[in-house]
């Protein structure tokens, strides 16, 4: 599975590196992470892009994404929990109007988790996690 994700690859970032972004910041590149994730999951040439567009937002959105997480949670790793709960606790100043303040700081630590893995090029783990999440 690695070779298939070569083009996504991201520059070598040293763990150190990582740990020292903002939270925020994980979350942002986690995000992209997540929905490539799920777009291609539910990738269906009988369906036209609208429908598509729908269906994965059944599963970014933060309550969505609080389900999710609740399916993985007692699986994650220890430094993984610390990952999350730093992206749980980020200070975010805007919480889109649709979704519940608790759904949303949840999903930010989801999102920030990805990008942990991902900027680490840990990418057998976010598939781990990922097809845990869908089961």
């Amino acid at each position: 599975m690695e070779e298939n994700l070569n083009f996504l690859e991201v520059k070598n970032y040293t763990e150190a590196e990582v740990r020292e972004l903002s939270p925020l910041a994980l979350a942002y590149i986690g995000d992209a992470c997540f929905e490539i994730l799920v777009r291609s999951e539910i990738l269906d040439v009988r369906k036209n892009p609208n429908k598509l567009h729908r269906e994965s937002i059944r599963f970014v959105r933060a309550k969505s994404q609080r389900e999710l997480f609740e399916k993985i949670e007692e699986n994650l790793t220890e430094e993984e929990i610390k990952i999350f709960k730093r992206g749980r606790n980020a200070k975010s100043h805007t919480v889109p109007k649709n979704a519940d303040p608790i759904d949303y700081r949840i999903a930010t630590g989801v999102e920030a988790l990805f990008g942990y893995l991902y900027l680490l090029k840990r990418y057998n783990r976010i598939r781990e996690i990922f097809k845990e999440m869908i089961r």
